[in-house]
């Protein structure tokens, strides 16, 4: 659905060959014209739902269940900032192993970072350092080793929790994506200028 809503360009097919004739017209999907949320569509921003991805939904199964229809799964991808599915969509549980298994010899044992209670990422030779630190306990700073403060974190790990977060979405409720859908098609609709053809289709080049 999301391709048919986007509009038309018709350009020169320029010949590269003699003989030179008169070029063609090629028609293609104009996917340089950029979606803009409209003021009003932002004002129903609020009305998101947060929501966990389960292991093995897909964008359109999700549609499906939310507003009823799989094409409308471009609604959920846009509307999380998401450019490229493939990417930005979490891995299955399955889908997770296979990549770990084939891209990284021993993903258990590799370390991929270190990291402190904060979250806060170190390298290694933080790890095997030793640093001063305020201790709540003594009130007093004190030597501590590296590998007492930093927590080392193998690539099995980092994988996992990076594929965790993109389970977190936001869906917004079934009663104002119809909204967001009638402005996407609004502004996917070409003005009348020198190049204006018909509302879904325009001249360039």
């Amino acid at each position: 659905m999301y391709f048919s809503l986007v509009p038309n360009i018709s350009y020169d097919q320029k010949p590269i060959s003699y003989p030179f004739s008169k070029a063609d017209r090629v028609v293609a999907k104009n996917f340089f014209r950029r979606y803009k949320l409209s003021e009003d569509a932002f004002n129903y921003a609020v009305f998101f739902n947060k929501y966990t991805i389960e292991d093995g939904e897909t964008p359109s199964s999700l549609a499906d269940r939310a507003y009823g229809d799989p094409f409308y799964d471009w609604v959920i991808l846009l509307t999380n900032n998401m450019v490229n599915a493939h990417y930005d969509w979490p891995l299955t549980n399955m889908q997770m192993y296979q990549t770990l298994i084939s891209e990284y010899e021993n993903p258990l044992a590799e370390i991929h970072h270190y990291e402190l209670e904060d979250g806060t990422i170190v390298d290694k030779a933080y790890y095997d350092g030793t640093h001063k630190v305020w201790d709540e306990a003594s009130g007093s700073v004190v030597t501590k080793a590296g590998n007492t403060l930093a927590t080392p974190v193998n690539i099995a790990e980092w994988y996992n929790d990076e594929n965790e977060k993109k389970r977190s979405i936001y869906l917004m409720k079934p009663a104002y994506f119809r909204q967001l859908v009638t402005d996407f098609k609004r502004q996917n609709l070409y003005k009348k200028d020198k190049n204006y053809i018909t509302k879904t289709l325009k001249a360039t080049g």
